[in-house]
């Protein structure tokens, strides 16, 4: 094979890598986008800018460490909630616990949570006298600004959802201690029969 030809071989080699290659070109950056506040068609109210949906972390929340709404002051001594006590705030206090709190301090609020078996350093048990007598503030309190190990979760939880929670551990506190006559009287047949009735 004469040099010009291994020349000519190279060239064309060349160029057909380069041609190949352009070929795989990825469409990411040039997707179809909308501008902010421009008009849009494919919504029905014509608008591209759409509201925050409800549970889910806005652009720039995480690097930012803090939340949308400005912080509340709250009296750390508080016995009552800011709210009324419903069966709904507890299954939300319940909801949240399970995927923020248990982890530490275990479904039950003994300290034992699964990070705490591998290691981590083990919080007091919400069982102790001296978190049986803390006011509902003082767990709000330390939901919000942490305590110890525990960092804090203003930047997690909404500040209904933390004193969602403080109530759903007062709940934790009072039914390890509970007994049939705490329950009242139209539930105690569901109970003893295993959830069975209506």
């Amino acid at each position: 094979m004469t040099k010009a030809r291994r020349r000519l071989s190279g060239l064309i080699l060349c160029a057909a890598c380069v041609a190949l290659s352009s070929a795989c070109v990825q469409k990411m950056a040039s997707q179809p986008h909308e501008r902010p506040l421009q008009a849009s068609a494919f919504f029905a109210d014509g608008q591209s800018a759409r509201p925050r949906v409800f549970g889910t972390v806005p652009s720039g929340y995480t690097r930012n460490n803090a939340r949308v709404e400005p912080p509340q002051s709250f009296d750390p001594d508080a016995q009552d909630l800011p709210f009324p006590l419903t069966r709904e705030v507890l299954e939300r206090g319940r909801a949240r616990f399970d995927i923020y709190c248990a982890v530490c301090h275990a479904r039950t609020g003994e300290g034992d949570g699964m990070i705490v078996r591998r290691g981590f350093s083990r919080p007091p048990s919400y069982h102790t006298e001296r978190l049986r007598q803390a006011p509902l503030g003082h767990f709000f309190d330390v939901e919000t600004n942490g305590y110890g190990a525990m960092p804090r979760y203003d930047a997690q939880l909404s500040v209904d959802d933390r004193w969602s929670i403080a109530a759903y551990i007062r709940a934790l506190q009072l039914s390890r201690d509970a007994t049939l006559d705490d329950v009242p009287a139209d539930k105690r047949a569901e109970l003893q029969s295993g959830g069975q009735t209506k």
